[in-house]
């Protein structure tokens, strides 16, 4: 599958969607899947309440907010692919992660989370047909296509 035409996604994802790397979902999966699982589990456990300035995430807090934002893609591809149109609502990550209690949870079960959710959004990611990618539906006021998502999904999980 190529890569989304602007038509397919709002204009905002097109600073990320330029940044892909690769000519199809399984060449992102065979790039990054490695890396990434890598990546989390070097992060040391001293570092997982570590934030750069005062009022910014904690490791642990991005940690949570890669989690809630790929269930919530995963959920409007979901819903788009299976034919229910209705308009899906936005989110706010800030309050999300607020009440997310993300600094409370052991760092090693939501580092687990997060490669366990990974691992299942790529056997969804790979169980859609063509047909399912061509559905539109409205996210966040916003027509976009389960193509253009599963891409942002990719783009984003896989090259954090």
């Amino acid at each position: 599958m190529a890569t989304p035409k602007e038509q397919d996604y709002p204009a905002y994802y097109a600073q990320y969607l330029a940044k892909i790397n690769a000519a199809n979902i399984l060449d992102l999966m065979s790039k990054y899947a490695g890396l990434i699982e890598q990546f989390i589990h070097e992060i040391p456990d001293d570092k997982a309440n570590f934030a750069y300035a005062k009022n910014k995430w904690t490791i642990k807090e991005v940690l949570q907010h890669l989690i809630d934002s790929e269930r919530v893609f995963v959920y409007r591809a979901m819903r788009f692919a299976r034919k229910d149109f209705i308009e899906l609502e936005g989110y706010d990550e800030n309050e999300y992660t607020k009440n997310a209690h993300a600094n409370c949870r052991d760092f090693s079960i939501l580092k687990q989370e997060f490669l366990l959710l990974r691992k299942t959004t790529d056997l969804f990611l790979l169980s859609l047909t063509e047909e399912d990618l061509q559905q539109k539906g409205i996210a966040n006021n916003e027509p976009i296509t389960v193509h253009a998502i599963v891409f942002i999904i990719m783009l984003i999980f896989y090259t954090i």
